[in-house]
């Protein structure tokens, strides 16, 4: 285990049955992941982004450093990973969910550590003028690579831009499966760019015709 992980969170990782880590997440932690150093990671589906993103906020909490802001693209996905991270970390931690009024300013967040919200929701707090927003050391955007959706991306370029503006020492994770131009998104983010291949189970390409797969070597 890295040196710089708190003791309680090598626990909970150990009890998932972690005993070392993946590529990326060797990656993140050599390129400062818990030295407060912003990421942009750019792995394949089920490769571990979700564990970096993990143990930076818990890296943050456990020390007091302040609180942890993760954004999701979809309310599903916020409530997936509200679960997760209840059964996880819930005895270390206080975590709430963030989805619901967009005309609220949800001042009981205060008494939270770990906050998951939408992108939406987060710009409506921002807009509200919450308070306890100036205590966020961490924001961790999931599937990042939204930022190009026609929908969605403009919301969560102009809550980037604030967050950067208004939280000047904040760190930042980003994380995506796919995007095309991640140089050019690390240098807009401030952050070092983590790149790997690896996936738990090989990707392969094949045509399916006549009701068998031929596979391209």
């Amino acid at each position: 285990m890295h040196p710089l992980l708190p003791d309680k969170l090598k626990e909970v990782i150990a009890k998932e049955g972690i005993t070392i880590f993946r590529p990326a997440q060797e990656k993140a932690l050599k390129a400062g992941l818990l030295e407060n150093k912003s990421l942009l990671v750019c792995t394949p589906t089920a490769s571990g982004k979700t564990l970096i993103a993990e143990m930076a906020a818990l890296k943050h909490i456990l020390e007091g450093r302040g609180k942890t802001i993760y954004i999701v693209p979809l309310i599903a996905l916020a409530n997936e990973k509200y679960r997760e991270f209840k059964r996880k970390y819930g005895h270390l931690c206080k975590i709430a969910l963030s989805i619901g009024d967009l005309d609220s300013s949800d001042p009981y967040l205060v008494d939270y550590d770990l906050i998951i919200c939408t992108a939406e929701k987060l710009d409506s707090l921002i807009r509200h003028h919450s308070p306890w927003l100036s205590l966020v050391s961490l924001v961790v955007i999931d599937e990042i690579h939204l930022i190009n959706d026609v929908e969605r991306g403009p919301t969560l370029e102009i809550l980037i831009t604030v967050l950067k503006q208004v939280l000047k020492s904040v760190q930042l994770i980003g994380l995506s499966a796919t995007i095309g131009n991640p140089d050019e998104l690390a240098d807009w983010l401030g952050a070092t760019l983590v790149l790997d291949d690896w996936r738990p189970v090989p990707l392969k390409k094949g045509t399916f015709y006549g009701g068998e797969v031929e596979f391209i070597d």
